[in-house]
């Protein structure tokens, strides 16, 4: 269908890992399987997945996340904090500066809008 992505059609998954100088711990064994990217590259849909650790994140962007399995903490830089797991999805706004820490093995549907 033209017009229907489906997500069976995911691509093969690509190796990742957050930069060298954001890691705090361990560089965890990442990957992305990037459904769709618009024509104008400004949004991206997809899964992505992560073992444990933990690297600072700065946030220019929009993204709508939905665990599907695993769990992951947020915490903001002023120490505020929320864990998800498995079946829970949150949004992260542009300005969301802070720490991504993965508890437990993480996979994670995503839709990025910069």
């Amino acid at each position: 269908m033209k017009y229907v992505l489906d997500a069976r059609d995911f691509p093969a998954a690509e190796a990742t890992q957050p930069a060298a100088e954001r890691l705090l711990g361990p560089v965890p064994l990442q990957a992305v399987r990037n459904l769709h990217s618009s024509p104008d590259g400004k949004l991206h849909v997809g899964e992505w997945t992560s073992g444990v650790g933990a690297w600072k994140v700065e946030y220019t962007e929009t993204e709508a996340c939905f665990i599907v399995e695993g769990v992951v903490r947020l915490r903001d830089e002023g120490g505020s904090e929320r864990t998800y797991c498995a079946g829970e999805g949150f949004l992260l706004l542009p300005g969301f500066r802070g720490t991504w820490e993965v508890l437990e093995p993480c996979r994670k549907l995503y839709i990025i809008y910069e």
